[in-house]
């Protein structure tokens, strides 16, 4: 099954295991965004509704007129305005919200595959529970020093 073994390759990955370890929410969406993010949200959600539509409108034109360079040149240059108006949206909205989905998003599907599929949830190796929770391996706070946790 090569969607078992990819999903056995995803949950080795820190990502993956930090995801699943902190149970990723959406709990970041529940404060108020500032008038940037909601105004790359805006462009994000605009630039999904020009694209096609628009590119229809230009099919029905050309059908239209009986003049295919309508929709040849304009598809593309649509296309092309749409995908700056999402980039722009991206830019403005930040990866911080970005990189909150993808989390949330790697945490449901992955727990769902694996549990579709029996497989144990993943445990992070020791190196990665430090990062993961914050704490050694005893339980208490990581020290600072490079000696290792204080006993």
């Amino acid at each position: 099954m090569p969607i078992k073994k990819l999903v056995i390759r995803l949950t080795r990955t820190r990502f993956v295991q930090s995801a699943i370890a902190e149970q990723a929410d959406l709990s970041a969406f529940r404060r108020r965004p500032d008038l940037r993010v909601i105004s790359g949200v805006t462009a994000i959600a605009f630039s999904y509704v020009i694209c096609w539509p628009l590119i229809a409108l230009l099919g029905i034109a050309s059908v239209h007129f009986g003049n295919a360079a309508i929709v040849v040149v304009g598809g593309p240059v649509a296309y092309g305005l749409s995908h700056l108006l999402f980039l722009l949206g991206m830019y403005l909205t930040g990866a911080k919200y970005s990189r909150i989905f993808l989390r949330w998003a790697v945490c449901r599907v992955l727990t769902r595959l694996m549990a579709h599929y029996r497989l144990p949830l993943p445990t992070p190796s020791l190196p990665d529970v430090a990062v993961v929770t914050g704490h050694d391996e005893q339980g208490g706070h990581r020290s600072t020093d490079s000696a290792g946790p204080t006993i």
